[in-house]
This record gives structure tokens, sequence and C-alpha cells, in this order.
């Protein structure tokens, strides 16, 4: 008789997303045999509820994706080539200290890193790595791609990246999603939204696009892009000359009043009508609900800060919640981040302290093509010689990558890039290194969509040869002779470290989560975390930098209709089924997601002799892109919308939709204006 067969035991493991969209789910990892067979939304966390986007459901395929990269690589073609051998890891991590040590013999400021939010862990982002490149002196990099527009808006606002509780959404009488796509990228906001709706609530979309969410909200206002500030100041007008103004919250937590007052007058539903190119009623109307109901709410994302005023933008919607007192209410105010409550150690885990007083030159990763391209000057300092890439795909997501990939290709420059595929820019690597995906180590996060702190357990060992980033800035740490101690800790020690006594630990050993201790009205009394205590529409630090002190509309560099030769303004929106250059070699995503596609309005594309579905020919002085035309109800008449951000070498011809976008950066924060292009669009 034959024995049973005993099936192999069945675990669950705890752990997060590594996508802060801003949701930062809490997962749990079903493992069997070693190997993770299914991730899911962990039901115990309230604000992930048991819910993963379809992006991150489908994580053990890319896991144990077949072209996962499982073994160190040493390039052997051309640069872009895509052609590598196989090499021992002590072999590629001795050659890379070696060529690293002889640069940085000469000047340690040639070596760059560059890496961003491929995973927004705590540990195997900026700790380890952080300390290496610090010891070596190495260049500072500015990491702006994304969110630092806004970031510095609502620092010069409100004091800090703060604002309402998520959870309290689900109360409001009036939300305003502006500037964000929720059902594709705050999915989990997404249900409190319709939860206050199905309570009574009216919500309002402010996007260029006729998005997902824009859809389901009751109405739609489609503003040009870049034009936020314009309306946010329009809205200021009619809540002052029809008295929605609340004048006791204004005189005591409020700060510059009177000068906002004052240059909000000047800017009738009329005027910002013509800049918005929406109708003066509708910003009447969106006037009297937001003056007339309490608790009202707004939802504000960083899409629209993606401009060259994206920082004024975000400034004027800001003071929106004190004028009308808003934040008097748990369920009122606004939320872009709620990163600022996070009491995160930095410097414990990157020690800056090892610079030990020197200050290298800080380069900006939005000017990463210009940037490769430079020569030695005494303004920009020594030519880049090295870059070490990690968590990052900058041939795909950096803007005008025409010359991004100029720069990868110099021959003369030595790059080595950590990753889990063979990405555009593994492509141009001298060295390509295995590392691990979330489900096989120890990471820590923070959020910016809620306020609890998540703690990632590895749930399966590391496939094949891969690496955590942590071990492998370990491993050249110790090659280049660096003794401190601090580059023996740990992952675990690590992530005990990100917050010291200020969060329980044991309790997210215990349950993978802890919820800060937040007000649930921080601001119902003030107390913002700004010098003045105050909401600041007025910053004397701005003005102390030159810059106007209240906010303003600050037109586009590339302002719709402002060009004969390139009369469409372009977005570039992600696809829904992507997050930035992550997933799109996922196979059942891009099933679902197609080829790339410009959305056009029917009045565009009807004179261009453009249907649907043909093929594309997108262009302006920085470059082509060819896509499939989408003709349809998503675009407005004369702005089209490129869904990003696909592999270049998955594209229809090599590119992707950066090679349309410039390297000109907004009004503060330094941030890249992805969404501030003009192109003209022929059928290919």
């Amino acid at each position: 008789m034959e024995a049973a067969t005993i099936p192999a035991p069945v675990q669950t493991v705890r752990g997060a997303c590594p996508h802060d969209c801003p949701d930062t789910c809490a997962l749990v990892t079903t493992v069997q045999d070693g190997v993770a067979v299914r991730v899911q939304g962990n039901p115990q966390h309230a604000p992930t509820a048991g819910v993963l986007c379809h992006k991150v459901s489908r994580y053990t395929e890319r896991t144990y994706h077949p072209e996962r990269l499982l073994q160190p690589m040493r390039r052997v073609g051309p640069k872009g080539s895509g052609r590598f051998e196989p090499v021992g890891w002590d072999e590629a991590l001795d050659d890379i200290a070696a060529r690293l040590g002889a640069i940085a013999a000469r000047d340690p400021q040639a070596i760059l890193p560059y890496s961003y939010c491929g995973t927004m862990g705590l540990v195997q982002g900026e700790s380890m790595a952080g300390r290496f490149f610090h010891q070596l002196g190495a260049s500072l990099l500015d990491r702006t791609i994304c969110a630092s527009a806004g970031a510095e808006a609502l620092t010069q606002t409100l004091g800090g990246k703060v604002g309402m509780k998520v959870e309290f959404f689900a109360e409001a009488k009036l939300i305003l999603v502006w500037g964000s796509n929720s059902i594709a990228s705050n999915l989990h906001f997404w249900r409190l939204a319709q939860e206050a709706k199905r309570n009574g609530a009216k919500l309002v979309c402010i996007d260029p696009r006729r998005s997902e969410t824009a859809e389901k909200c009751h109405e739609h206002i489609q503003l040009l892009p870049g034009t936020d500030a314009a309306l946010a100041l329009a809205l200021m007008h009619e809540l002052v000359v029809n008295g929605w103004t609340d004048e006791d919250y204004l005189a005591q937590h409020a700060l510059g009043w009177e000068g906002l007052r004052e240059r909000a007058l000047r800017w009738s539903p009329e005027r910002a009508a013509a800049v918005c190119g929406i109708p003066a009623q509708q910003i009447r109307d969106l006037a009297r609900d937001y003056g007339t109901t309490q608790p009202a709410a707004i939802r504000l994302n960083y899409g629209m800060q993606r401009v060259r005023g994206g920082g004024n933008a975000v400034r004027a919607v800001a003071c929106l919640p004190a004028i009308t007192g808003a934040w008097r209410h748990r369920a009122g105010g606004l939320l872009l981040s709620s990163s600022g409550f996070f009491p995160v150690d930095r410097a414990a885990l990157q020690r800056p302290d090892l610079l030990a007083g020197r200050t290298p030159r800080t380069v900006n990763m939005v000017t990463i093509g210009d940037d490769l391209l430079r020569r030695a000057s005494p303004a920009f300092g020594p030519a880049i010689e090295a870059v070490i890439v990690y968590n990052s795909n900058p041939v795909a997501v950096a803007p005008e990558s025409g010359k991004v990939v100029q720069g990868f290709a110099r021959e003369d420059l030595f790059t080595v890039v950590l990753e889990h595929f063979r990405t555009d820019t593994a492509d141009y690597a001298d060295y390509l290194l295995p590392a691990t995906t979330q489900l096989e180590h120890w990471d820590i996060h923070a959020t910016y969509g809620h306020t609890d702190v998540l703690l990632n357990r590895p749930a399966v060992a590391p496939v094949g040869q891969a690496r955590t980033n942590t071990d492998i800035f370990r491993g050249l740490a110790a090659r280049m002779g660096f003794t401190d101690p601090c580059f023996r800790e740990g992952d675990e020690s690590l992530c005990r470290s990100a917050f010291g006594e200020r969060v329980d630990f044991a309790q997210l050993l215990e349950h993978g989560f802890a919820s800060l201790q937040v007000p649930d009205a921080p601001f119902a009394g003030g107390r913002f975390p700004t010098a003045s205590g105050r909401c600041e529409f007025f910053s004397a630090a701005l003005a102390r930098q030159g810059l106007d002190g209240l906010p303003d509309h600050v037109p586009n560099y590339e302002p719709a209709g402002g060009s004969n030769r390139y009369p469409l303004a372009m977005i570039s929106p992600p696809a829904r089924n992507f997050l930035n250059s992550t997933f799109v070699n996922v196979q059942s995503l891009r099933d679902i997601e197609g080829e790339p596609l410009l959305e056009m309005h029917a009045d565009d594309a009807a004179p261009r002799g453009i249907a649907d579905g043909q093929v594309v020919r997108v262009f302006n002085d920085r470059g082509e892109y060819l896509c499939k035309a989408r003709v349809g109800g998503r675009a407005r008449p004369g702005v089209v919308n490129g869904l990003g951000i696909w592999w270049r070498k998955l594209g229809l011809a090599g590119t992707n939709v950066n090679q349309l976008t410039s390297q000109r950066l907004t009004d503060l924060g330094r941030a890249p204006v992805f969404y501030d292009c003009l192109v003209e669009v022929q059928p290919a």
C-alpha cells in the first residue's frame, strides 16, 4: 500500500507593499514548501482592509518571473546592447570596488548614486547605501523626480508634509479629488470616498484627463494642464466676495491673509476661466459648494505639481482649508502627504556624519541627461565617471530620454545597476547585480497616505543568487576598506533603528504595523508645524530666497496653445496597470494594458486624419515617439494624454513618452515638469 503524501506545511508571513502609491498596504504572503504562492492584503490592517490593487496582488509573478535576474552579469557587448556574461559575486564586487576606488582617488565626486523609489523601504532604500556613499564622499543626489515641488509647497504653507487623516474622508460632505486618479493609484482612499458618497457627499474631480476617477465623481472640472493655481485663486475670490470665509480661524491661525485676499480679488471667475479653459459658472458653482459645505475635504495628489508653477499651485490649494475653517473638522482640510508625521531617524539610517565635514556637490536626478554629458568645469565640478543605479530605471523614467540614453551610452562611464530584470537602464550596465524583491528581505516603511508604520519580513529565501541592496553595499564597503562598525549592521537592526524608541518594534513584529499617535483633527486649533504656528499664506522663507512669498499662478513653460509648431499640450499620467516603469514586464498586466497609447479628442484627431487605433508619431524638438492613438472622451480638446511609463525596448520604436519631456525644473522644489510639454501628432 502506497504511503499517503503529506502536504507541505503552509505558513503566512506579514509584510508591506514596497510601493507607496500612497496606500502602503499591509501584505500577507502565503508560503508553501518555501515558495510564495499568494500575496493578499492584510485584513487586520484598517487602511488595507484585505484589499490590494491588481498590480501588487500579482507580486508573485514578479518574484518568480522567468526573466528574473538570478546571478551577477558583466557586459561583453557595446553599451546598450544588453549582452552580458555570468560572473561570480566575489569577482564582480572586487572589480567594482577597485574601479570605484581608482576614481575616488582622483575625486570621489566623480561617482554618482542614482536611486529613487523602486522600493519605498527605509532600509533597502537609503540606509546602507547612504552610509556607503557618505563614507566615499560621492556626489549627493537630489531626489526630486516625483514629489519635491508639492513637498516644498506643503512645507512652506503647512509647515511639513502633513494633513488630515485619511480615514475621516468617509465622513466628509464634499470631497475634491484634485490631480489624482484615485481608482488607479489610491484605491483605499477611493473606498472611503465611496462611503462618503453613499452617505450623501458630493465628489468633484479636478483633472485635465477624464480619468476612471473623474467618471465616477458627480462632477469633473477638466481644466488645462498647469492652471490649478488660477482655479484656486478664483475660488478664493468667490469665497471672499460671498462672505464664505471663516474670519475667526483666519485671524487666529493664518499668516498673510490680507495680502492673499488682495491677490485673490484680482482673479475673477471670468479671468480664471479664460486661463483654465473651463466655464466661469463652473468655478462659481464649485466655490459655492466649497464655501457652504462642511465638512469639506481635499484629496490632492502629485500629478498637478509636475508643471513649471507646480509648487505655487499646491501652495494655493493648500491655503483653501484655512480660508473656510475646514480644518476645524476631522473630516475637513486637505491631504497630499502624511509622511511628515513619521519620526524617521534618517541620520541613524544614512549616517551623514560619515562625510566628516566634506560637502560634496549635489546633482539633480531630473537633469541626469545633461549632467552625464557635461565636461568638468569649475561650476559643475568633475565629469561623472561612474553611476551606481539602484531602485530606479532612469533610461525609462528620466525626462528628455534621448539625452539620458546618450549619457549612459558613454563607453568611458562605469555603470553598475542593482536590479530584478534587464530594464532599459540595465542594458547600459557594465555590471548587473541581482537584487532581492520585497518577498525576500527585511524592510520598514513609512507612507504618505495614512499614519501607520509597516514592517516587512522576508517570506522566502532569495531566488537564485539575488542579494539585498544592503548586503551588496556591505560587500563593497568591506572591499573598499571601510571599517566603521556601521557597515556590519544587519537588516533587522536597521529596521529597529529607523524609528528608535518612537515606534513599538514588538508591536511591529507581532502585527506587522503600528499606528502613530496623530490627533483626529490636527489643526482644529491651529498649531501648524510652521515657524509661526499658523498656516502661512505668506512664506517669509520664500521671500528671503527672492521668491514671491504669496502663492500665484505661474504659467507653464509650454502653455496649451502657445506654439504654432506644437499646438497640443501633452500630459503623461501613469497607465493604470503600471507603476512608473515597474510591472511593465509582468505579462498578465501588460496583456491588460495592451500597447503604448496616446489619448486624443476627436476634435484634434479628425483634422489630422487620425483614426482610433492608428499608429501615430508624437514629436517636438526633443524627439519623437510612436504609439497607438486612442480617440475618445478621456482627452479634452487641445490636450493629449501619453500614458506611461513603458520600457523603451517594449515600445513600438524603441522609445517611450519621455523622449518628449524636458529637463526644466519647477518653481519650487527643483522637480521635473513632465506635464508641461507641447507636441504635434501625425499619422505614422
